[in-house]
């Protein structure tokens, strides 16, 4: 293997007795466009809340040479690793750029950011090329379109160089035109960091999954291609043809909205 990668085993997350996540054994490269799926409960939200510091945790879970399990979550972004959530986390009232600039001081020494800045710092340039918002760049965040604000959030996660993104449901409430950017956006960003994607929208992780893992009750129900995963029996029997709760192949599930929490909420 070659670069950081994930590697989660025997993964357990219990709340008040119980089991939100059973044992999950899970390794994403770099390069892979993970996609997490699974019916509303499997317990994709949190075991990226485990991963974050946000949800108390067994197991092991390794990116690079941090041990992720245990540490509080400023220490976990400090290690590499970068989330988002359903609902965008952007400061409104500042503009695109002072929001990267916010973002990009993370690793800044205190000092420096007590300075006037003369000019943009080149990491910040490069982020709003790639989430595609040089032209916007003085424009308040609050004014932006639902998906530019997330792609603004993929970018603050960039200029504080998250080498491990885990991104919940990036184009939730997206239209179609949104959705295709989004993808290519993540493809882009993907080749050379380890990304992991929870999403509902099928059409979507058909797209742009390079491998997909399903959960189910909080353990890993198949883990492949998404030829191979719409290929399996008990995965359509569970999730792809269930259509009580709307997850079906061809159905594109709507924008679920969930603010940023200290304590972890699982959705999924």
């Amino acid at each position: 293997m070659s670069g950081d990668y994930l590697e989660v085993r025997d993964l357990r997350v219990e709340f008040d007795g119980f089991v939100a996540v059973d044992g999950v054994d899970l390794t994403v490269l770099q390069g892979d466009l993970r996609f997490l799926i699974g019916p509303n409960g499997a317990g994709k939200t949190t075991l990226v809340d485990a991963l974050t510091g946000l949800a108390p945790a067994s197991g092991t879970a390794t990116f690079g040479a941090h041990q992720l399990l245990g540490l509080p979550a400023h220490r976990v972004v400090r290690a590499g690793v970068g989330r988002t959530f359903q609902t965008a986390t952007v400061f409104e009232e500042l503009s695109v750029l002072q929001n990267l600039d916010i973002a990009a001081g993370l690793h800044r020494p205190r000092r420096s950011l007590l300075r006037a800045r003369r000019s943009t710092p080149e990491v910040v340039t490069e982020a709003l090329e790639t989430i595609g918002l040089t032209a916007l760049a003085d424009r308040p965040a609050g004014v932006l379109a639902h998906g530019q604000k997330q792609w603004l959030e993929i970018g603050m996660l960039l200029v504080q160089d998250a080498r491990l993104m885990l991104l919940d449901e990036p184009v939730a409430g997206m239209s179609h035109e949104e959705r295709d950017q989004t993808g290519e956006l993540l493809r882009r960003i993907g080749r050379d960091r380890t990304v992991v994607v929870i999403e509902h929208d099928m059409d979507f992780v058909r797209s742009y999954a390079d491998s997909v893992t399903v959960l189910h009750g909080g353990r890993v129900l198949a883990d492949g291609t998404m030829a191979q995963i719409q290929a399996d029996p008990e995965v359509q029997r569970v999730y792809l043809g269930d259509t009580v709760t709307g997850d079906v192949p061809t159905a594109q599930a709507g924008p679920r909205h969930a603010a940023p929490q200290a304590a972890p909420q699982e959705e999924h």
